[in-house]
């Protein structure tokens, strides 16, 4: 297959403007697609983008755009001239999708609203990313990264104590919305195929902040177990520590790991103290054990520690950031960072990797501001085609995987929620857990571990595997490993995020597998990779986004980097589902299954590019900022006249990004004499003087409510929102849109469950259709039914342990 991409049947026209889109269609430009930006005259607001926030040079594409429209076309037309709008339209004629974002004068015109198109080409998909969803309450409202955050519930539990709260910097939330739609684009993409029509799939920035950057389903928990998770993990002890020449981060999140890590700083007498063990007696006793780790740290190299934590097995990571994460060892030797096409910078490389007959197009420079403009006039003028205006087929047809089976052999968050997305939209997804080692989720339970059951009260498990069967399956016993090998000749994917050297030990290789399954597609989701120095390594998301860059951006100036804590699980998983759907496309073209290797950190590299980008191109280093931003001033968090009541809500988040903005600030103010300067109107003057803008905004906050703020300024158009914690987010919004479903256990009860961010207009299923499953559920489906096997042999399995039913510490 040396002539063919996987996507190089499939033409996606782009109409967004920022990050998010820019990121969709990146990915999948990636993947061979043609990606054709409709650009108007001035061109994309992305090309002008500069570290500091401001345009860059007039002719000068900044280096964040480069990276994100490699591989793309460029076509221009005038929103003012009518010939231009119709030559925009015969381009649309010829695509599979449009991606479409507000934001610019093109994707403002009536014609081209996402209504209008799907109305227009209904075999058409159109893919929208706003703020809050195309309907609802909010929906067309302001909003900034920054004010999403905070409806969300991402800034209010997030901090050191003694601090405010912070936001994740980066806007990593357009970036994980951006992998959200391409992964549901795809999805729709394979449904079209199976029965032709289009649909609007409606992404909400808003949603992909909430399910990423709030810490594992924080709502689940709260309806669960009727309380908020502690929020001392969150800070994390260890954390990140200043070494003798930088940064190192620490992730111990099993008890085992802190004992480790006890070995580790030498300090023998924490070993005795079986109550450190507790995450939250180490939060209170943070200024003992800091005060240690912070001297040991600071008499060491980065290296030095580095060394001593993987011969203890501790996860750790440098602390990366745009200067240094070029030189880390392991994304070296693995190439994860390579040379812009057009040279001058280094980007980061595909997230995933395939192997096998298939490959990825070579990575092609980014286009000049109308490079294809005459091609594509051509193109439409020799072939003038009728747009389509029959009406698509109705709801109720195939889901986009109902034509897969799925065997998930993962743990935590990052591979099942890969595998929960499939079962989302049809797959049968069968999760294999060893009943003497069941996922870890299951692990932070409600219930003690010495009550008969405690595994079945899980909140987080409950939230991130709906749609799956449950396969009890002890591998390290005769003829476990038989059966998981014959169950996988049956089915279409592996998905699975052991270290790396757990599979090659039971010898299960994709050579072996496609020998009796060729069309198996294989999906293996490790920290770092299949090879390299860091190969063997333990990773957790905090690890990742230490070594990544998103820790160094996150925090105070005068403090410590701080982990945006989790936002790297559900990033991976979302690039895991693309990746495969990747394969598929390969599949479902030549019927040959795929290795597909998807490293975590390959996708929080991706997600934290502009650092590196900026750097290598400008020298510009980005910075920790606490709640400001390069690109907006004023930003901040502010206290209202509200009580306190400890939860972060007396605070109200607010973002000036535009001239237009500060104008309707300063009237919605009704123009103090603080906001009449000149200087003032555009945004360097308002950067410059950020300290005096800060206090005279907070002590006008400070005399009124959440609720009175909120209402003015978002009436007048200023991006402002209600800081709220993570298991309360503000509910309008959500429940408008069906974010959040009830679903039912027969043990635990009722939960809430999030959805996803993308919205089918076409098909508007539950994308919570099943229940999570109880350890060892569904056996006998999968022993008698897929595997033909006799009900004397199921006795024979379970009466050796080699099936269960729950969890056995036996041996």
């Amino acid at each position: 297959m040396t002539d063919m991409s996987p996507l190089d049947d499939y033409t996606v026209v782009d109409l967004s403007s920022g990050v998010a889109g820019g990121y969709c269609t990146h990915l999948l430009a990636g993947a061979g697609a043609v990606v054709v930006k409709v650009e108007p005259p001035e061109g994309d607001p992305l090309r002008r983008r500069s570290p500091s926030g401001t345009e860059s040079p007039a002719g000068q594409d900044g280096a964040l755009f480069q990276f994100l429209a490699c591989s793309t076309q460029s076509v221009v037309a005038d929103p003012d001239r009518g010939e231009d709008i119709g030559f925009v339209l015969d381009v649309i004629a010829r695509a599979d999708a449009v991606v479409w974002s507000p934001g610019s004068r093109l994707a403002a015109l009536p014609e081209l609203f996402p209504t209008a198109l799907h109305e227009r080409f209904p075999a058409l998909d159109v893919l929208t990313l706003t703020p809050f969803g195309l309907d609802g309450p909010w929906a067309g409202r302001a909003a900034s990264e920054f004010t999403l955050q905070a409806w969300a519930g991402a800034i209010g539990w997030r901090g050191l104590p003694g601090r405010p709260p912070v936001s994740v910097g980066g806007r990593v939330g357009e970036w994980m919305a951006g992998t959200f739609a391409a992964t549901g684009l795809l999805a729709s993409r394979r449904r079209r195929i199976a029965d032709p029509g289009g649909q609007i799939l409606d992404t909400s920035v808003l949603e992909a902040v909430a399910l990423s950057l709030t810490n594992m389903h924080p709502v689940s928990y709260f309806a669960e177990a009727a309380r908020p998770r502690d929020p001392a993990p969150m800070s994390l002890l260890p954390g990140v520590h200043a070494t003798g020449d930088g940064w190192v981060g620490f992730m111990c999140g099993t008890g085992q790991q802190w004992l480790d890590f006890c070995v580790l700083v030498e300090r023998f007498d924490w070993l005795d103290d079986e109550t450190l063990i507790a995450q939250g007696e180490r939060e209170r006793r943070r200024d003992e054990l800091t005060a240690h780790i912070d001297s040991w740290a600071a008499a060491r190299t980065t290296a030095e520690i580095l060394e001593l934590a993987a011969s203890l097995r501790v996860p750790a990571a440098p602390v990366g950031n745009g200067a240094t994460i070029s030189a880390i060892d392991h994304f070296v030797d693995q190439a994860m960072l390579v040379e812009a096409p057009r040279g001058g910078f280094l980007q980061p490389a595909t997230p995933y990797r395939l192997h096998g007959k298939a490959s990825l197009p070579p990575v092609e420079p980014p286009p000049a501001l109308g490079e294809h403009t005459s091609d594509w006039r051509r193109r439409v003028a020799d072939c003038r085609q009728d747009l389509d205006r029959a009406r698509p087929p109705g709801p109720g047809g195939p889901l986009p995987f109902d034509d897969l089976r799925v065997v998930e052999m993962t743990a935590f968050w990052a591979g099942p929620s890969a595998a929960q997305f499939l079962g989302t939209h049809g797959a049968e997804v069968i999760k294999v857990e060893s009943p003497a080692r069941p996922d870890g989720m299951r692990a932070l339970s409600l219930r003690p571990v010495d009550e008969d059951g405690w595994w079945e009260y899980g909140p987080l498990y409950h939230a991130t595997n709906t749609n799956k069967l449950g396969l009890g399956l002890r591998l390290d016993r005769p003829r476990g490993l038989d059966l998981l090998v014959d169950l996988l000749d049956t089915s279409d994917v592996l998905i699975e995020n052991f270290s790396p050297r757990v599979l090659d030990s039971w010898g299960l290789s994709a050579d072996l597998l496609h020998q009796t399954n060729p069309g198996l597609i294989l999906v293996r989701m490790p920290a770092f990779g299949l090879t390299g120095p860091w190969r063997d390594r333990t990773g957790f998301a905090q690890t990742m986004e230490q070594a990544s860059g998103m820790a160094w951006v996150t925090g105070f100036p005068d403090g410590s980097p701080q982990v945006p804590s989790g936002v790297c699980d559900p990033l991976a998983g979302a690039h895991a589902a693309f990746a495969l759907q990747v394969a598929l496309a390969v599949r479902d073209r030549t019927g040959e299954g795929l290795l597909v290797e998807v490293p975590m950190v390959a996708s929080a590299l991706n997600a934290t590019a502009e650092q590196l980008v900026e750097y290598t191109a400008h020298g510009v280093l980005a910075q920790r900022l606490g709640n400001r931003s390069p690109s907006a001033a004023p930003q901040n968090l502010y206290r209202s006249s509200d009580p306190g009541d400890g939860l972060g809500g007396p605070l109200v988040a607010v973002s000036v990004e535009t001239d237009e903005q500060w104008d309707a600030l300063a009237t919605a103010l009704g123009a103090p004499e603080w906001t009449r300067s000149p200087e003032l109107a555009t945004f360097p003057g308002r950067k410059a003087q950020e300290d005096v803008l800060d206090a005279c905004l907070a002590a006008w906050c400070a005399e009124r409510t959440v609720d009175e703020i909120v209402a003015l300024l978002w009436g007048a158009g200023v991006p402002v929102g209600r800081v709220a914690m993570p298991h309360e987010p503000e509910p309008v919004q959500f429940d408008h849109r069906g974010f959040f479903e009830s679903v039912e256990h027969p043990v635990e009860g009722s939960t809430v469950v999030a959805g996803s961010p993308v919205l089918f207009s076409r098909d508007r299923y539950p994308a919570h259709r099943r229940r999570a499953p109880m350890l060892g559920e569904h056996n006998r489906y999968v022993v008698n039914a897929l595997l033909g096997m006799t009900a004397d042999e199921y006795a024979g399995l379970e009466a050796d342990g080699v099936i269960g039913r729950g969890v056995r510490t036996d041996g």
